[in-house]
């Protein structure tokens, strides 16, 4: 089989394993942290240290990757998590490439690409094309799939751009997309659309959060296409109980498609949104943590009757399948 490219190099994509495809290493603001995190909350040697004894936590529990979604807009620093990378070597870490945003398109793009003031090609997607093909900076890693968002705020023409330059970076690359959708406002609908519009294969599209609706008709309309929900948000209570996620995981898979979901928790080893204090959320949040899924959630799903071949499906085999080139 063809080999993905990981943070410590290409991997065999048969050799991924049981994958979590929507985790965070770090979500951080980098320009807080260079200006207002040092000598106050952020050591780096911590921070290390504890994203290793976190994600080791994942290999202990067979989890052998993980997809990183972390791209401009949350703090991605490949340096970082290379130096983690090498300390779990039995976890494969999948970088990505993409612009996350709910509104506008940052300033190094704004005057420049198609009905800006300098108009010409949109220099988004040769700079994803370069993270996918060279790689991120001077680091040498390699992005394998594109992110992107659509959140609360819909289809602003800042996050339409970003779309449709993650659908020709996806053209011309074959790599796959993970778009962040809403889905109480059920924005996967027109993301989908405007990437049929733009020529993607939906099967290599992951629609990002799906989980957090229970909306079966608006989840099963969405797989129907042939893109994959992402059941991601795995310890989110205050968006969606646990109970509920496995209720719906449960009647899609009863519905035939186990083949169409991948599972994750969208957890970080640390993230700056909720101020500097790693435990702010603790209290209403509980459960968001790698452990989550493979402690509870797989347990629950099967008491219901998911089997194990379905559980197969949405770990090991529907990631390998979005990998495969």
């Amino acid at each position: 089989m063809p080999d993905v490219e990981t943070v410590r190099g290409p991997v065999d994509v048969a050799e991924l394993g049981r994958t979590f495809m929507h985790e965070h290493v770090f979500v951080l603001g980098t320009e807080h942290v260079q200006n207002y995190g040092s000598g106050a909350w952020w050591d780096e040697e911590e921070r290390v240290a504890d994203a290793v004894t976190k994600l080791r936590q994942l290999v202990e529990r067979g989890i052998t990757t993980i997809a990183d979604p972390t791209v401009w807009g949350l703090g991605r620093y490949i340096p970082r998590v290379a130096r983690i990378a090498e300390q779990v070597p039995e976890l494969n870490i999948i970088a990505a490439t993409g612009i996350y945003t709910y509104n506008d398109v940052p300033f190094q793009y704004h005057y420049r690409g198609p009905g800006t003031l300098l108009d010409g090609s949109d220099p988004m997607v040769a700079d994803f094309v370069r993270d996918l093909t060279e790689g991120i900076g001077d680091t040498g890693v390699r992005a394998a799939f594109l992110k992107c968002a659509v959140d609360a705020p819909g289809f602003t023409p800042g996050v339409e751009r970003v779309l449709r330059a993650v659908a020709g970076a996806h053209r011309a690359t074959g790599a796959p997309i993970t778009v962040h959708t809403e889905s109480h406002t059920q924005t996967g609908r027109r993301a989908l659309e405007i990437l049929t519009e733009k020529g993607a294969d939906l099967s290599k599209v992951v629609i990002g959060h799906a989980g957090d609706s229970n909306d079966l008709d608006y989840l099963m309309a969405l797989a129907d296409t042939g893109a994959i929900l992402g059941m991601d948000r795995f310890g989110i209570d205050i968006i969606n109980s646990t109970a509920d996620r496995v209720n719906t995981v449960v009647a899609l898979c009863e519905r035939g498609y186990a083949d169409r979901m991948v599972l994750s928790h969208d957890a970080s080893c640390f993230i700056d949104w909720f101020g500097p204090d790693p435990e702010t959320l603790r209290g209403m949040a509980p459960n968001w943590n790698y452990r989550h899924i493979s402690d509870d959630v797989l347990p629950a799903l099967r008491a219901r009757g998911v089997t194990d071949a379905q559980l197969e499906q949405m770990l090991v085999t529907t990631p390998r399948r979005y990998f495969t080139s």
